[in-house]
């Protein structure tokens, strides 16, 4: 239950900046904002009204909007107007949104990599803890079938119930153990979920490719830490790590839209806001910092997934603003509703199965 409420929270304050993005751009150029509101109707609560916009709480908790006078569809005009507006101010506004959304994403990554993070390390510093984590499993290992899985955490590794256990736990040390104790079972404690459990455990010859001749478990491991860095550090890595996650999602977006063109979408590996709960609860549980790097990421796919040009999102309403600026007219406003509506279906169809999808995963 908390972790669904972090989710709403998470996903509710990177809407509500997508959206303050477009009302700040809006008042810039003159725009009138008739309304700013958290949340989706019916309206719960109004805040107050300031020149010309409403403030308002509302009682659908996933996000929020601005309902700018002149929008799309809407035939109002005068002075304020979006419709009366320059394309090129249109433009910019409409841009906001997904900028915002980029400057959040850096805000995040930045305040996480200041909180500290987990990164695998060669070793750790004085003091400081240190995990000894499963990062992949070999197929048919021992280890496989222990039950044992990537992301769990070795909190200990000994033969013969606590004899002659590991001091230090570091990939290098369980290495050597298990190498000296081949086809002697060991006994392996470690957290999965949160959960302490403990399997006995076998080396086993074969197992890896490259040293099919050496006892092995069949496990990856890395010595991971929580390294907080200065504000210094932070901003210019956070810098860097934005780019490199819209390089990183946007190739993930444009192979999923090159398959669909194709004929060959699956949406099996989307994952939608059932999904997202799974994997804020896995985050939850390395820290807040790993929680705001999460946050992060989804901004980045917000912002990007709103510059495709579908009907109803920005990348969609950008498109018809470009059109309309080279052709020198305005799109039937009748014609741009009904566009809208059948964006708007197709994104509740996708949604429904992206959810089926995150339902199904669940019981695997």
């Amino acid at each position: 239950m908390i972790t669904a409420l972090l989710v709403i929270a998470i996903l509710v304050v990177l809407i509500v900046a997508h959206e303050f993005g477009h009302f700040i751009a809006a008042k810039i150029f003159g725009v009138r904002v008739e309304e700013f509101g958290v949340g989706y109707p019916p309206r719960a609560f109004r805040f107050g009204k300031i020149g010309d916009t409403e403030y308002t709480l509302n009682w659908i908790p996933f996000g929020g909007f601005v309902r700018l006078f002149g929008d799309e569809g809407e035939n109002q005009h005068g002075r304020g107007s979006l419709l009366d507006s320059p394309r090129w101010k249109q433009a910019v506004i409409l841009v906001a949104g997904v900028t915002m959304n980029a400057l959040m994403a850096w805000m995040l990554f930045a305040i996480a990599l200041h909180l500290g993070v987990p990164q695998a390390v060669d070793n750790a510093l004085p003091g400081e803890h240190a995990r000894l984590l499963i990062t992949d499993i070999a197929a048919g290992s021992p280890a496989e079938a222990a039950g044992i899985k990537p992301g769990d955490e070795i909190t200990g590794i000994s033969a013969t119930k606590g004899k002659s256990a590991i001091e230090t736990l570091t990939p290098e040390a369980v290495v050597a153990y298990v190498r000296l104790h081949a086809g002697t079972a060991l006994d392996i404690s470690y957290v999965h979920a949160g959960i302490a459990k403990e399997a006995v455990v076998t080396p086993a010859q074969g197992v890896l490719v490259n040293e099919a001749g050496q006892p092995a478990l069949g496990v990856a491991l890395a010595l991971v830490v929580t390294r907080p860095e200065g504000w210094g550090e932070a901003i210019p890595s956070a810098f860097q790590q934005t780019l490199g996650a819209f390089k990183s999602v946007g190739g993930d977006l444009w192979h999923l839209l090159s398959t669909a063109l194709h004929g060959a979408l699956n949406l099996a590996g989307v994952v939608g806001p059932v999904g997202i709960v799974s994997y804020v609860g896995e985050a939850s549980q390395s820290g807040f910092g790993s929680v705001l790097l999460l946050a992060a990421l989804i901004s980045v796919n917000l912002a990007l997934i709103n510059l495709i040009p579908v009907p109803a999102l920005d990348g969609g309403r950008l498109l018809v603003t470009i059109i309309e600026g080279i052709l020198r007219r305005s799109a039937p406003r009748l014609l741009l509703q009904v566009i809208n509506a059948v964006g708007v279906t197709l994104i509740i169809v996708l949604m429904v199965v992206v959810t089926y999808h995150d339902i199904a995963r669940l019981f695997v």
